[in-house]
Protein backbone atom coordinates (compact mmCIF):
# COMPACT_ATOMS: atom_id res chain seq x y z
CA UNK A 1 0.00 0.00 0.00
CA UNK A 2 1.49 3.44 -0.55
CA UNK A 3 0.15 7.33 -0.28
CA UNK A 4 -0.36 9.62 -3.22
CA UNK A 5 -1.61 13.11 -3.25
CA UNK A 6 -4.50 14.63 -5.20
CA UNK A 7 -4.83 18.09 -6.08
CA UNK A 8 -7.56 20.39 -8.10
CA UNK A 9 -6.03 23.86 -8.43
CA UNK A 10 -8.13 26.70 -9.55
CA UNK A 11 -7.69 30.33 -9.09
CA UNK A 12 -10.68 30.46 -6.55
CA UNK A 13 -10.14 27.22 -5.13
CA UNK A 14 -7.56 24.40 -4.20
CA UNK A 15 -8.57 21.11 -3.23
CA UNK A 16 -5.77 18.20 -1.76
CA UNK A 17 -6.76 14.63 -1.21
CA UNK A 18 -4.65 11.52 0.02
CA UNK A 19 -5.73 8.41 -1.40
CA UNK A 20 -4.13 4.57 -0.39
CA UNK A 21 -3.81 2.87 -3.19
CA UNK A 22 -4.64 -0.97 -2.51
CA UNK A 23 -4.06 -3.29 -5.81
CA UNK A 24 -5.84 -1.72 -8.59
CA UNK A 25 -8.13 0.45 -6.46
CA UNK A 26 -7.57 4.18 -4.77
CA UNK A 27 -8.90 4.44 -1.38
CA UNK A 28 -9.65 8.42 -0.20
CA UNK A 29 -8.22 8.88 3.27
CA UNK A 30 -9.08 12.82 3.39
CA UNK A 31 -9.41 15.96 1.94
CA UNK A 32 -9.21 19.93 2.18
CA UNK A 33 -10.74 22.89 -0.04
CA UNK A 34 -8.24 25.82 0.58
CA UNK A 35 -8.66 29.59 -0.38
CA UNK A 36 -6.00 29.66 -3.41
CA UNK A 37 -5.77 33.31 -2.75
CA UNK A 38 -4.80 32.77 0.73
CA UNK A 39 -1.35 31.57 -0.42
CA UNK A 40 1.39 32.41 -1.66
CA UNK A 41 2.18 29.29 -3.18
CA UNK A 42 1.09 25.59 -3.77
CA UNK A 43 4.16 23.80 -1.43
CA UNK A 44 3.29 25.67 1.67
CA UNK A 45 -0.42 24.86 1.45
CA UNK A 46 0.64 21.47 0.53
CA UNK A 47 3.07 21.10 3.00
CA UNK A 48 0.23 22.35 5.95
CA UNK A 49 -2.17 19.68 4.55
CA UNK A 50 0.16 16.99 5.10
CA UNK A 51 0.91 17.99 8.66
CA UNK A 52 -2.36 18.30 9.49
CA UNK A 53 -3.06 14.69 8.19
CA UNK A 54 -0.22 13.66 10.16
CA UNK A 55 -1.76 15.42 13.80
CA UNK A 56 -5.16 13.80 12.94
CA UNK A 57 -4.31 10.64 12.14
CA UNK A 58 -5.68 10.02 8.52
CA UNK A 59 -2.47 9.32 6.97
CA UNK A 60 1.13 9.18 8.80
CA UNK A 61 2.98 8.14 5.70
CA UNK A 62 4.39 10.69 3.51
CA UNK A 63 2.97 10.59 -0.69
CA UNK A 64 5.11 8.75 -2.93
CA UNK A 65 4.01 10.89 -5.61
CA UNK A 66 1.64 13.37 -6.74
CA UNK A 67 -0.39 14.80 -9.40
CA UNK A 68 -1.54 18.65 -9.37
CA UNK A 69 -4.27 19.47 -11.67
CA UNK A 70 -4.47 23.30 -12.29
CA UNK A 71 -6.29 25.85 -14.25
CA UNK A 72 -4.04 26.67 -17.13
CA UNK A 73 -1.71 25.45 -19.62
CA UNK A 74 1.32 23.33 -19.09
CA UNK A 75 4.56 23.12 -20.70
CA UNK A 76 7.87 21.26 -20.09
CA UNK A 77 6.79 20.44 -16.49
CA UNK A 78 5.69 24.00 -15.73
CA UNK A 79 2.48 26.16 -15.25
CA UNK A 80 1.60 29.22 -14.61
CA UNK A 81 -2.35 29.96 -13.52
CA UNK A 82 -4.08 31.46 -15.42
CA UNK A 83 -5.62 33.89 -12.42
CA UNK A 84 -3.03 33.25 -9.97
CA UNK A 85 0.16 34.42 -9.33
CA UNK A 86 1.52 31.18 -9.14
CA UNK A 87 4.16 29.82 -11.20
CA UNK A 88 4.20 25.78 -10.47
CA UNK A 89 7.27 23.72 -11.38
CA UNK A 90 7.48 20.45 -11.07
CA UNK A 91 11.26 19.81 -9.80
CA UNK A 92 10.86 22.49 -7.65
CA UNK A 93 7.91 21.35 -6.19
CA UNK A 94 9.30 18.34 -5.51
CA UNK A 95 12.25 19.60 -3.27
CA UNK A 96 10.06 21.83 -1.89
CA UNK A 97 7.33 19.27 -0.51
CA UNK A 98 9.99 16.37 -0.23
CA UNK A 99 7.06 14.16 -2.55
CA UNK A 100 9.70 12.46 -5.04
CA UNK A 101 7.57 11.99 -7.91
CA UNK A 102 5.37 15.42 -8.86
CA UNK A 103 2.97 15.85 -12.30
CA UNK A 104 1.58 19.08 -13.18
CA UNK A 105 -1.65 18.59 -15.35
CA UNK A 106 -4.13 20.60 -16.98
CA UNK A 107 -7.31 20.24 -14.88
CA UNK A 108 -9.08 19.04 -17.53
CA UNK A 109 -7.01 16.75 -19.95
CA UNK A 110 -6.05 15.33 -16.39
CA UNK A 111 -9.81 13.63 -17.04
CA UNK A 112 -8.01 11.56 -19.19
CA UNK A 113 -6.28 9.37 -16.69
CA UNK A 114 -9.35 8.82 -14.50
CA UNK A 115 -11.71 7.50 -17.35
CA UNK A 116 -10.91 4.02 -17.38
CA UNK A 117 -11.07 3.51 -13.71
CA UNK A 118 -14.40 4.99 -13.25
CA UNK A 119 -16.72 2.70 -11.11
CA UNK A 120 -20.05 1.96 -11.32
CA UNK A 121 -21.41 5.07 -9.39
CA UNK A 122 -19.14 7.30 -11.08
CA UNK A 123 -20.37 7.44 -14.69
CA UNK A 124 -23.72 6.30 -16.70
CA UNK A 125 -24.37 5.34 -20.28
CA UNK A 126 -25.49 7.92 -22.67
CA UNK A 127 -25.04 5.51 -25.95
CA UNK A 128 -24.29 1.93 -25.92
CA UNK A 129 -21.48 0.66 -28.09
CA UNK A 130 -18.23 -1.16 -28.05
CA UNK A 131 -15.11 0.84 -27.35
CA UNK A 132 -11.81 -0.37 -29.04
CA UNK A 133 -8.92 -0.80 -26.18
CA UNK A 134 -6.28 0.72 -28.37
CA UNK A 135 -7.63 3.54 -29.48
CA UNK A 136 -8.11 7.34 -28.47
CA UNK A 137 -10.69 8.43 -26.19
CA UNK A 138 -12.06 11.62 -26.05
CA UNK A 139 -13.43 13.70 -23.30
CA UNK A 140 -16.33 16.53 -23.68
CA UNK A 141 -16.92 18.84 -20.29
CA UNK A 142 -19.82 21.36 -21.30
CA UNK A 143 -20.16 23.65 -17.77
CA UNK A 144 -18.88 27.20 -17.59
CA UNK A 145 -17.00 26.86 -20.86
CA UNK A 146 -15.90 23.49 -22.63
CA UNK A 147 -13.51 21.77 -22.38
CA UNK A 148 -12.08 19.12 -24.70
CA UNK A 149 -8.78 16.22 -24.26
CA UNK A 150 -8.03 13.27 -26.23
CA UNK A 151 -6.68 10.22 -24.46
CA UNK A 152 -3.77 8.42 -26.75
CA UNK A 153 -2.54 4.85 -26.25
CA UNK A 154 0.39 4.98 -24.70
CA UNK A 155 3.11 1.96 -23.17
CA UNK A 156 2.05 2.79 -20.00
CA UNK A 157 -1.58 3.28 -20.89
CA UNK A 158 -3.15 6.12 -21.63
CA UNK A 159 -1.58 9.39 -22.51
CA UNK A 160 -3.56 12.99 -22.15
CA UNK A 161 -3.52 15.47 -24.93
CA UNK A 162 -5.16 18.78 -24.01
CA UNK A 163 -6.74 20.68 -26.74
CA UNK A 164 -8.32 24.24 -27.46
CA UNK A 165 -10.60 22.46 -30.02
CA UNK A 166 -13.11 24.60 -28.06
CA UNK A 167 -11.98 27.90 -29.08
CA UNK A 168 -12.45 26.45 -33.10
CA UNK A 169 -15.31 28.65 -34.86
CA UNK A 170 -18.62 27.71 -34.28
CA UNK A 171 -19.74 26.44 -37.80
CA UNK A 172 -23.80 26.78 -38.65
CA UNK A 173 -25.10 24.04 -40.04
CA UNK A 174 -28.75 25.87 -41.13
CA UNK A 175 -31.25 28.73 -40.90
CA UNK A 176 -31.75 29.25 -37.08
CA UNK A 177 -27.85 28.31 -36.12
CA UNK A 178 -26.79 31.26 -38.66
CA UNK A 179 -29.03 33.29 -36.79
CA UNK A 180 -27.94 32.21 -33.38
CA UNK A 181 -24.01 32.77 -34.28
CA UNK A 182 -25.12 36.47 -35.90
CA UNK A 183 -26.89 37.64 -33.12
CA UNK A 184 -24.23 36.17 -30.66
CA UNK A 185 -21.87 37.95 -32.40
CA UNK A 186 -23.55 41.55 -32.21
CA UNK A 187 -25.08 40.83 -28.64
CA UNK A 188 -21.13 40.15 -26.87
CA UNK A 189 -19.88 42.53 -29.43
CA UNK A 190 -17.17 39.70 -30.69
CA UNK A 191 -16.30 39.53 -34.66
CA UNK A 192 -15.49 35.28 -34.18
CA UNK A 193 -18.00 33.55 -32.36
CA UNK A 194 -16.63 30.11 -31.00
CA UNK A 195 -18.19 26.69 -30.46
CA UNK A 196 -18.43 27.28 -26.54
CA UNK A 197 -19.79 30.25 -27.39
CA UNK A 198 -22.55 27.67 -28.08
CA UNK A 199 -21.87 24.36 -26.53
CA UNK A 200 -21.38 24.86 -22.59
CA UNK A 201 -23.86 25.65 -20.32
CA UNK A 202 -23.16 29.34 -20.86
CA UNK A 203 -23.95 28.63 -24.41
CA UNK A 204 -27.27 27.22 -23.29
CA UNK A 205 -28.19 30.35 -21.47
CA UNK A 206 -27.39 32.18 -24.80
CA UNK A 207 -29.54 29.98 -27.20
CA UNK A 208 -32.06 30.70 -24.32
CA UNK A 209 -31.37 34.98 -24.50
CA UNK A 210 -31.34 34.56 -28.33
CA UNK A 211 -34.97 33.19 -28.65
CA UNK A 212 -36.33 35.35 -26.02
CA UNK A 213 -35.19 38.21 -28.18
CA UNK A 214 -36.95 37.14 -30.73
CA UNK A 215 -39.87 35.89 -29.39
CA UNK A 216 -41.01 38.34 -26.24
CA UNK A 217 -38.94 41.55 -27.38
CA UNK A 218 -41.47 43.13 -25.03
CA UNK A 219 -39.21 40.94 -21.73
CA UNK A 220 -43.15 39.39 -20.87
CA UNK A 221 -41.84 35.57 -20.67
CA UNK A 222 -40.66 34.33 -16.92
CA UNK A 223 -36.55 33.53 -18.16
CA UNK A 224 -36.61 37.20 -18.34
CA UNK A 225 -36.50 37.52 -14.70
CA UNK A 226 -34.42 35.39 -14.09
CA UNK A 227 -31.33 36.86 -12.06
CA UNK A 228 -29.19 33.70 -11.05
CA UNK A 229 -28.25 30.84 -13.08
CA UNK A 230 -30.16 31.13 -16.59
CA UNK A 231 -28.57 27.87 -17.93
CA UNK A 232 -30.30 26.14 -14.74
CA UNK A 233 -33.48 27.73 -15.13
CA UNK A 234 -33.99 26.95 -18.92
CA UNK A 235 -33.62 22.94 -17.82
CA UNK A 236 -35.67 23.22 -15.19
CA UNK A 237 -38.54 25.31 -17.40
CA UNK A 238 -37.82 23.00 -20.08
CA UNK A 239 -38.64 20.29 -17.75
CA UNK A 240 -42.07 21.86 -16.97
CA UNK A 241 -42.80 22.18 -20.76
CA UNK A 242 -42.16 25.58 -21.20
CA UNK A 243 -42.21 25.85 -25.19
CA UNK A 244 -39.40 27.93 -25.54
CA UNK A 245 -36.80 26.71 -22.88
CA UNK A 246 -38.01 23.38 -24.67
CA UNK A 247 -36.89 24.91 -27.78
CA UNK A 248 -34.01 26.32 -26.34
CA UNK A 249 -32.48 22.84 -24.70
CA UNK A 250 -33.50 21.11 -28.36
CA UNK A 251 -31.04 23.10 -30.28
CA UNK A 252 -28.26 23.23 -27.65
CA UNK A 253 -28.56 18.87 -27.61
CA UNK A 254 -28.68 19.18 -31.50
CA UNK A 255 -25.53 21.83 -31.86
CA UNK A 256 -23.63 19.74 -28.35
CA UNK A 257 -24.26 16.07 -30.37
CA UNK A 258 -22.64 17.66 -33.73
CA UNK A 259 -19.80 19.13 -32.06
CA UNK A 260 -19.02 15.51 -30.16
CA UNK A 261 -19.53 13.79 -33.42
CA UNK A 262 -17.11 16.25 -35.22
CA UNK A 263 -13.79 16.15 -32.33
CA UNK A 264 -14.59 11.87 -32.50
CA UNK A 265 -14.49 12.50 -35.86
CA UNK A 266 -10.82 14.94 -35.69
CA UNK A 267 -9.18 11.89 -33.32
CA UNK A 268 -11.05 8.75 -34.55
CA UNK A 269 -11.91 8.16 -31.18
CA UNK A 270 -13.05 4.42 -30.92
CA UNK A 271 -11.60 3.87 -27.58
CA UNK A 272 -14.83 5.67 -26.00
CA UNK A 273 -16.13 9.06 -25.44
CA UNK A 274 -17.10 10.38 -22.36
CA UNK A 275 -19.34 13.65 -21.32
CA UNK A 276 -18.53 15.53 -18.34
CA UNK A 277 -19.12 18.79 -17.13
CA UNK A 278 -21.61 20.63 -15.19
CA UNK A 279 -24.11 19.48 -17.46
CA UNK A 280 -23.45 15.75 -17.68
CA UNK A 281 -25.42 14.74 -14.86
CA UNK A 282 -28.41 16.76 -14.78
CA UNK A 283 -29.67 16.28 -18.37
CA UNK A 284 -28.90 12.52 -18.75
CA UNK A 285 -32.51 12.11 -19.96
CA UNK A 286 -32.10 14.66 -22.31
CA UNK A 287 -28.22 13.29 -23.78
CA UNK A 288 -29.92 10.07 -24.30
CA UNK A 289 -32.63 11.34 -26.29
CA UNK A 290 -33.10 11.25 -30.31
CA UNK A 291 -31.75 15.04 -30.74
CA UNK A 292 -27.90 14.33 -29.36
CA UNK A 293 -27.78 10.80 -31.14
CA UNK A 294 -29.14 11.89 -34.76
CA UNK A 295 -26.78 14.94 -34.49
CA UNK A 296 -23.79 12.87 -33.11
CA UNK A 297 -24.32 10.37 -36.03
CA UNK A 298 -25.00 13.09 -39.09
CA UNK A 299 -21.82 12.75 -40.62
CA UNK A 300 -23.03 11.65 -44.15
CA UNK A 301 -20.48 8.71 -45.23
CA UNK A 302 -18.54 9.07 -41.53
CA UNK A 303 -21.44 7.97 -39.98
CA UNK A 304 -20.16 4.48 -40.19
CA UNK A 305 -17.14 5.11 -38.38
CA UNK A 306 -19.08 6.69 -35.05
CA UNK A 307 -22.06 4.07 -35.06
CA UNK A 308 -20.31 1.26 -32.45
CA UNK A 309 -18.44 4.52 -30.39
CA UNK A 310 -19.75 4.39 -26.89
CA UNK A 311 -20.63 7.52 -25.13
CA UNK A 312 -20.65 7.71 -21.15
CA UNK A 313 -21.66 10.61 -18.76
CA UNK A 314 -19.40 11.06 -15.62
CA UNK A 315 -21.34 11.87 -12.73
CA UNK A 316 -18.90 12.24 -10.02
CA UNK A 317 -18.36 15.87 -9.22
CA UNK A 318 -14.71 15.02 -7.50
CA UNK A 319 -13.34 13.33 -10.70
CA UNK A 320 -10.70 16.56 -11.16
CA UNK A 321 -9.21 14.77 -8.11
CA UNK A 322 -10.19 11.08 -8.39
CA UNK A 323 -8.23 11.48 -12.27
CA UNK A 324 -5.66 13.03 -10.61
CA UNK A 325 -4.95 10.14 -8.05
CA UNK A 326 -5.08 7.75 -10.39
CA UNK A 327 -2.04 9.94 -12.85
CA UNK A 328 -0.30 9.83 -9.50
CA UNK A 329 -1.02 5.93 -9.17
CA UNK A 330 0.35 5.34 -13.02
CA UNK A 331 3.40 7.61 -12.66
CA UNK A 332 4.50 5.17 -9.18
CA UNK A 333 4.54 2.27 -12.15
CA UNK A 334 6.86 4.72 -14.25
CA UNK A 335 9.12 5.29 -11.51
CA UNK A 336 9.74 1.90 -10.71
Amino acid sequence: MTIVLAGDIGGTKTLLALYRTREEQLEPLCSRRYGSEEWPDLAPMVLAFLAEARETGAAQEAPAAACFAVAGPVQQGTARLTNLPWQLEERELSAATGIPVVDLVNDFAVLIYGLLHLGPAQQASIRQGSACGDEPVLVLGAGTGLGVAYGVPGADGLVAVASEAAHAEFAPRHEAEWDLKQWLGADLGISRVSIERVVSGTGLGHVARWLLSRRHPDGDHPLQRVTGDLPAAVASAAAQADPLAREALDLWLDAYGSVAGDLALTGLCRGGIWLAGGTAGKLLMELRGPLFRRAFLNKGRLASVLEPIPITAVTDPAIGEFSAACRARMLLGAAG
